[in-house]
């Protein structure tokens, strides 16, 4: 089971999903998107707690606002962090998240520590954490059907811009082609154009 956030304090809204076991962490880890970014409070046990980023935000650029409504979330769901001031929330891509065989069950490393970035939560928000709870929405996931759904969204959508571009370039070269063409019949024209032949020219030709 996956539990399902929606976040309001930018246009449009996002979603930000949690594990609700270690189990469940494993296969987060496992079929996370590219868009995701991770969050866990550092040093602490925590839910692992995903942001899934619209298509013009960086992860390394997250507005502060929902910077927040994620750090708020994960130090909610941390048994030691909830009751503790002043926590550290980690964040990183979720393709910097790195799993080996010999890691115990939930647990990750990262590819790259200079991909991970650091935010300071005071003390709990419960005016946001209520806003959240408010979204709550918990369903069962098959994630193997959800990849295999956006694999072949993805593909149809690279089809889709390739017969675009090719049907763009069939055009482009028709113009190309009718300008040439009629650049061709201008110089044909100018050529054996009358108005430009002299006096002297014109008697020839009438002889």
């Amino acid at each position: 089971m996956v539990i399902f956030f929606t976040s309001t304090v930018i246009s449009p809204p996002v979603s930000i999903y949690v594990g609700r076991d270690k189990e469940e962490n494993e296969d987060l880890i496992k079929y996370g998107f590219p868009e995701d970014v991770w969050f866990h409070v550092d040093k602490l046990s925590s839910a692992h707690v995903y942001l899934r980023l619209p298509s013009d935000v960086t992860w390394d650029a997250i507005p502060q606002p929902l910077l927040v409504d994620c750090a708020q979330l994960v130090k909610a769901n941390s048994i030691e962090g909830n009751k503790k001031n002043n926590v550290t929330v980690i964040y990183t891509p979720w393709a910097n998240l790195r799993k080996t065989g010999d890691m115990a069950t939930g647990q990750v490393s990262f590819h790259k520590d200079d991909k991970v970035k650091k935010i300071h939560i005071s003390a709990r928000d419960n005016s946001i954490i209520n806003r959240l709870n408010k979204t709550k929405v918990i369903r069962e996931v098959d994630h193997e059907a959800v990849r295999a759904a956006r694999i072949k969204d993805e593909a149809a959508a690279r089809k889709m811009a390739l017969v675009k571009k090719r049907a763009e370039e069939a055009e482009l070269a028709k113009a190309r082609a009718a300008e040439k063409a009629e650049k061709s019949y201008d110089s044909i024209f100018t050529e054996f154009d009358p108005k430009h032949q002299t006096v002297q020219e014109m008697e020839d030709d009438f002889m």
